[in-house]
This record gives C-alpha cells, sequence and structure tokens, in this order.
C-alpha cells in the first residue's frame, strides 16, 4: 500500500492530499529516510510525522486496505 494511503487508513493524517503534501516536504521519514507518497509501505517500518508540535514515531504492525475508526489504531504502535 501506498504511505500516502497508510497514512489515511491508519487516520494518522486525516485526508489523502495532505499525507502526500507531507511527503513532498519532506515531513515523514520511513526507517530514518524521507519519503515519497508513493513508498510501499510493509510490516515493520518505521514512521516518522513531522508535523505539528511534536513528532510521531510509529511502528506498522498491519496493512490493511479498508479498517473501521476502532480499528485504525491497530495497524500501528507508537515507539
Amino acid at each position: 500500500m501506498r504511505l500516502d494511503k497508510y497514512l489515511k487508513v491508519s487516520r494518522l493524517i486525516k485526508r489523502r492530499t495532505v499525507a502526500n503534501e507531507a511527503c513532498d516536504a519532506e515531513k515523514v521519514y520511513v526507517n530514518g529516510k524521507p519519503a515519497r507518497a508513493s513508498y510501499d509501505v510493509k510490516v515493520g517500518d518505521e514512521i516518522e510525522i513531522n508535523m505539528g508540535k511534536s513528532p510521531l514515531k510509529i511502528r506498522v504492525l498491519k496493512v490493511v486496505e479498508v479498517v473501521g475508526k476502532d480499528g485504525a489504531s491497530d495497524l500501528y504502535e507508537v515507539v
């Protein structure tokens, strides 16, 4: 799954276009490197989002296309 879509599905970023813009502005890092929106997210990847006041670092636990609001937090763990 593309990085921008994963950020939207997991509800870490509200809209896919905002996730895409954050990747273009190099505010999203995967495994310590700036990532493009087209990056293919895999289980075990560590994603760091530098938007807002404090950076957020998470580890990918699952990659699914569709998930409900209640299950979105099960897709990752905060590191």
